[in-house]
Formats: C-alpha cells, sequence, structure tokens
C-alpha cells in the first residue's frame, strides 16, 4: 500500500512556530493545543469530504460496534461446547459448529474484539516506535542518525513473515499481547525509513529555524513542530500498521501458530471462510482510509471532479 511522502510537507505553511510568526501566549503547551486541534480538524473534514474515507470509516465503525457489544449479536458463549459436533449452517447456528460443538457465528463476533485490540495496540505501537526512530534521526544527524539507521537496516533486510514464523514455533503458540508484541518489535524500521525520509525535508524549514532561534529544546521541536506538521503521513502509516497486524497475526493463525484457545478445526471450512471474510472486509475499511489520507496528503492523486453543465466555447 503506497504511502507518498511527497506532497504532506506542503501543509507546513501554517505551521506553528513559522518564521515570522509570534509565539503564542500561555507558553508550549499553549502552542501546542492548537496546531492539535488544527490536526484533528483537518483529518475530520477530509473524511468527511472523501468518499473513500466516508466508506472505510462507515465500516470501521461496524466493526468497532460489534467489538464493543458482541452478546448483543451473539447470544452463545464462544467456548461452551454445548451443542452437537460438525452441525451445518442453520438458522440456530448461523455458521455451524466446531468440533467441540461450539458455536462458530459466536466466536467470529467475540473474536472480533481481540483483533481490533491488537490492530490498534499493534498500530499504535509500531508507529510510535517509528516516529522516535526516524524523525529524531533525522533531525538530530551525526551519531544518532547512523546508530539509529543502523538499527532500522538490520530490520529491513531480515524477512518478516519467517521472522514471526520462528518466534511464535519457538514460544509454542501465544496469547493476543504476545502477538503484540512481536509484531510491534519486528515492524517498525519500515515506517521509521519514510518518517526520516520526511523529516528530513523538514530540518531546514524557516519554523524550525525559528524555533532554534527562539532557544527551544530539541525535544520540544520534534514534539511540538516537526510531527504536527505529519499529521496525514502519521494515519496513513498507523492504518498500514494496524493492517499489517491483523494479516500477519491471522496468517500465523491460520498456519497453526497464533493462540492455542483458538486454533483452526481441521475438516470444517467455514471456520476459515467466515474470519477470512472478516479479516477482508476490515483490511478494505483500512485500506480506504488509507488510500483517502493518501489523496488528502498528495494533491496529485486527488480524483478530478467533471463540472457539469455545458462547456465554454
Amino acid at each position: 500500500m503506497s504511502m507518498p511522502i511527497s506532497g504532506v510537507s506542503t501543509t507546513t505553511a501554517g505551521a506553528p512556530g513559522s518564521a515570522g510568526q509570534q509565539p503564542a501566549a500561555g507558553g508550549p503547551a499553549g502552542r501546542a493545543s492548537p496546531a492539535a486541534a488544527r490536526g484533528l480538524a483537518r483529518i475530520t473534514h477530509a473524511v468527511r469530504s472523501n468518499r473513500k474515507a466516508t466508506a472505510g470509516a462507515v465500516l470501521l465503525l461496524i466493526f468497532i460496534l460489534v467489538a464493543l457489544f458482541p452478546g448483543l449479536i451473539a447470544h452463545d458463549s464462544p467456548t461452551a461446547d454445548a451443542y452437537a459436533p460438525r452441525l451445518g449452517i442453520s438458522t440456530a447456528h448461523l455458521l455451524g459448529t466446531t468440533a467441540y460443538g461450539q458455536d462458530m457465528f459466536a466466536q467470529v463476533i467475540w473474536g472480533t474484539r481481540s483483533v481490533l485490540i491488537l490492530a490498534f495496540v499493534a498500530g499504535l505501537a509500531t508507529t510510535g516506535i517509528a516516529v522516535l526512530v526516524g524523525v529524531a534521526a533525522a533531525y538530530l544527524g551525526g551519531l544518532w542518525d547512523g546508530s539509529l539507521n543502523l538499527v532500522t537496516d538490520v530490520l529491513l533486510v531480515i524477512p518478516l513473515f519467517p521472522l514471526l514464523i520462528i518466534i511464535a514455533a519457538y514460544l509454542h503458540g501465544g496469547s493476543t499481547i504476545v502477538l503484540i508484541l512481536v509484531i510491534t518489535v519486528t515492524s517498525w524500521s519500515y515506517t521509521a525509513r519514510q518518517l526520516r525520509s520526511q523529516a528530513l525535508s523538514l530540518r531546514n524549514r524557516d519554523f524550525l529555524a525559528a524555533a532554534r532561534v527562539r532557544g527551544e529544546r530539541q525535544l520540544y521541536v520534534i514534539v511540538v513542530e516537526v510531527i504536527p506538521t505529519m499529521t496525514s503521513l502519521l494515519v496513513a502509516c498507523f492504518l498500514t500498521n494496524a493492517l499489517y497486524a491483523v494479516l500477519f497475526a491471522s496468517s500465523l493463525q491460520f498456519i497453526g501458530l497464533g493462540d492455542p484457545n483458538t486454533a483452526l478445526q481441521t475438516g470444517q471450512p467455514m471456520w476459515a471462510i467466515a474470519p477470512g471474510a472478516c479479516i477482508a472486509v476490515l483490511g478494505a475499511a483500512f485500506a480506504l482510509l488509507n488510500y483517502a489520507f493518501d489523496e488528502i496528503g498528495n494533491p496529485a492523486l486527488r480524483p478530478v471532479r467533471r463540472t457539469r453543465g455545458k462547456r465554454a466555447d
């Protein structure tokens, strides 16, 4: 999934602390809150004005509601073996039952919560580490840049999915927390390289020079001045990392290396088809949002709207 870096920096003209702009009253906190508010307002407006973002947000909202209130949709316990094994699809069991007599529909509905927890936590953690490493390496430069780039390059050349297979096999499966930790630690390098490239393009901008002239600390410049100008790219990175976390975790689960409490049942095709379809729809939600923020960050990707009416001669 592409996340073009060019074009995102065009939003920095109104960044806080730009050259010629007087510092806002109230100190650093007073200057940080307007930037965060503007970024949130820009994201909200972008989602409402873009059809892809709207469709992705609606799909994601449906999954969130299912994860928050699974008991209202599936009335059976996902772990109770209270029915005959291997029952077919019926009105009582919409997806049938497993080899242990558990209702598959209830397992799919209740499993949505753990999948979304994994997606959001791993996506946020991976993006957070990438921001710290990538932006810090670009802005600080020198030994910091060389050291952090070395760690990033080592992780980039290691094939990720075979590494996850080895770790999962060594841990003999693992809970959702273990999967989150493993995916987070091994997946941040590519995003860090993207953020470093974008931060390098901002390093010599006037508003950063003005912050240095004011005597601001490096941590303040990175957190308050640099990161808010990369809002669109950060959102796109989070969506990509969340989607990849779901795909990696589901792939490990399908080959039998995920949570042993939710291992796949052999001979039950619906146990693979139903979760696979849900993962595909969830992936479509993340992908639509990601494509939308690609268009928001890069005006060259925005579709040309046809104007109605007669053409001028």
